[in-house]
This record gives structure tokens, C-alpha cells and sequence, in this order.
């Protein structure tokens, strides 16, 4: 059983007005959780991008569009990091800045992580350990209840949040990179009817072990590129997922890129990959109108 989610009480107070009209909203601890967070920026990528390690408290980040442009439609945003650490811009907040830019409100998900060694050295060890397939889908298997836990809050919150953010409850979906992709399907697959989104995304998601679909199942966007470094742990994950909803009758979108690698996110990366934020955009518009 997860822990119920708390409504805003108060509501968060607005953090920074972004491009586009869009209003970035403080941090909602989720869960009950009211310690510190102790998460900390584990190193940036080529480009700047944070990488936050040990999450603790789990958050959720409202990015809401201009009231001019928005079409009542929203999405909890899981960025990826093998659940050891968190790509929280290219595969979350600039993510939810686009997805705001073009009428959806976005949520992004800073979900708990595996703990790891505060030295570098130890993190670094940690790190390498997860380039292991077999330990990877171990690890995941034992966070699949934690996983639930802060994905279903997230749905729930914004569910019971629809007014103040001006969505529409049967209108909130959810979006997974790579091991956020995870945690959007164990909420999907595991959840309740009201932690279950309306429409799920997952982009180069990793899946484990069998995929026993609830009644209903919602919609789902599939993206991923054939060079993934990931190899058949996100390809093969992929082509079961896509079985598994077909089987089932039930509405499915593919898009498999011939080049993009693993974890191209919001980056551009001059390959065809790129093309799958449109994609996913006109998809929701459709899926959803």
C-alpha cells in the first residue's frame, strides 16, 4: 500500500517565470516526506546537464504553461539514471519546460534513489557496478515498491491538484526516460485507478520480467533508437512492451529510431531521434482530444 499524498496546503509559491509564458512552481515533497532531501549534484554532463545522486525525499515540480496557451492536459515527467542518480534537466526539466511552451503542464518527478557513498571514489565504484545487467535488473526489482510509491503520489497529487493547475484529472499522463521509464510502467502496471495515468510515454525504458497489463491499460508511446548502448535491455524491453499492448488490443505508438544512443532526452543530437518530441506532442494531442 503506498502512502496517500497530501493536497497543497499551502499552495507552492511560484519559483521563476520562464520563457513562453511559463511558471515554474516550488518543489512539492510528496508522501508525507517532510525531512531534508539529501541529494546532491553527482557531476554535469558535456553540455552542463545536472546529474542528482542520493534523492531522498521525493518531489514533485510543477511547470505550467500560459493560460492563453493551455490545453488541460498534463504529464509526470520521470527522468532516468539507472535509479542510482537523476538526468534532471535533459530528461526532465527541460523536457517540462518544452511540454509547458506548447500548452501541457508538466510535472517533473525527482523519484527516490538506490543510496550511494558520498566519497567519489565509492560513487564511483557504485556507478560502474550498474554497467551490470543482471545487478541492474536486481536493483530494480527491489526499488519496484519505492518506484510505485513516488509515481503513484505524483499522479495522485496532480489529480487532486487539477483545479489549482488547471488540468484535467482524466488528463494526466506520464513520462519515462530510461529508468524513469521504469518507474512510470511499475506505476502504470502496479498502481491504482487513480495512480494510473491516462496515457504513458516511455522513451528507451528498461523492463524486467513479465508485463501483465491492468484492465484498463493506457495508451502507450514507445521511443527509442537501434544503437542504444543499452542493446537488447532497452531494445528488447521495447519490443515486449509493444507485443504485450498489442496482444492485449490496445492502442500502442512506435517510433524506433535508426540513431540516437541512449539517453538523448531533450539533447539535440543531429540524429533522427530528435524527431521524437514532436511526436510524442501531436501523439498526446490525439490521443487525448
Amino acid at each position: 500500500m503506498t502512502t496517500p499524498a497530501h493536497p497543497l496546503a499551502p499552495s507552492p509559491q511560484p519559483a521563476a517565470a520562464r520563457g513562453g509564458g511559463v511558471l515554474r512552481l516550488d518543489p512539492v515533497p510528496l508522501g508525507g516526506h517532510r525531512d531534508e532531501d539529501t541529494a546532491v549534484v553527482a557531476c554535469t554532463g558535456a553540455g552542463g546537464e545536472r546529474l542528482l545522486r542520493n534523492v531522498t525525499v521525493p518531489t514533485l515540480t510543477p511547470h505550467l504553461p500560459d493560460p492563453a496557451t493551455r490545453t488541460g492536459t498534463g504529464v509526470v515527467i520521470a527522468p532516468g539514471g539507472a535509479l542510482h542518480v537523476l538526468a534532471a534537466d535533459h530528461e526532465g526539466d527541460l523536457v517540462a519546460q518544452r511540454l509547458a511552451e506548447r500548452g501541457i503542464a508538466a510535472f517533473v518527478l525527482h523519484y527516490r534513489l538506490v543510496p550511494t557513498p558520498t566519497d567519489e571514489e565509492g560513487f564511483a565504484a557504485a556507478m560502474r557496478r550498474i554497467g551490470d545487467r543482471d545487478h541492474l535488473a536486481e536493483v530494480s526489482r527491489a526499488q519496484r515498491p519505492q518506484a510505485l510509491a513516488d509515481g503513484g503520489a505524483a499522479l495522485r497529487l496532480v489529480r487532486e491538484n487539477a483545479a489549482a493547475w488547471h488540468v484535467d484529472p482524466d488528463r494526466v499522463g506520464a513520462l519515462g526516460f530510461s529508468a524513469g521509464g521504469y518507474v512510470s510502467l511499475v506505476t502504470t502496471l502496479d498502481g491504482t485507478a487513480e495512480e494510473r495515468p491516462s496515457f504513458l510515454g516511455a522513451v528507451y525504458p528498461a523492463w524486467w520480467g513479465e508485463v501483465a497489463l491492468p484492465q484498463p491499460a493506457p495508451p502507450l508511446f514507445l521511443a527509442w533508437a537501434a544503437d542504444d548502448e543499452l542493446g537488447d535491455a532497452v531494445v528488447g524491453s521495447c519490443l515486449r512492451l509493444q507485443d504485450a499492448w498489442r496482444r492485449g488490443g490496445l492502442q500502442v505508438e512506435v517510433h524506433a529510431y535508426a540513431r540516437g544512443g541512449h539517453g538523448f532526452g531533450a539533447l539535440e543530437r543531429g540524429t533522427t531521434s530528435d524527431g521524437w518530441f514532436d511526436a510524442f506532442v501531436r501523439w498526446v494531442a490525439l490521443t487525448t482530444g
